[in-house]
């Protein structure tokens, strides 16, 4: 089994999209949360942990595939 590079890419991206989803139903729960109880549910912890692993996966995205090499240089003369 070989690796895909581009379907790992196109999965995180699919992944940072429901990410995304899910940050607009982090929005509806906080405006349909009790405001008076003693304990609080903490939705701008969850906000910057959903922000910290889009990140991370973007950046995952974003990074070259392959990194340059350094060579040698040639020796650009093949007469004897």
């Amino acid at each position: 089994m070989y690796a895909d590079a581009g379907a790992e890419r196109e999965a995180l991206a699919r992944i940072i999209h429901e990410l995304q989803a899910i940050e607009l139903m982090v929005d509806k729960a906080q405006v349909q949360g009790e405001k008076d109880t003693r304990i609080r549910f903490q939705y701008q912890w969850l906000r910057q942990d959903l922000r910290q692993i889009k990140s991370g996966i973007q950046s995952h995205i974003d990074a070259p595939r392959v990194q340059p090499r350094s060579f040698p240089p040639l020796r650009g003369d093949y007469r004897r």
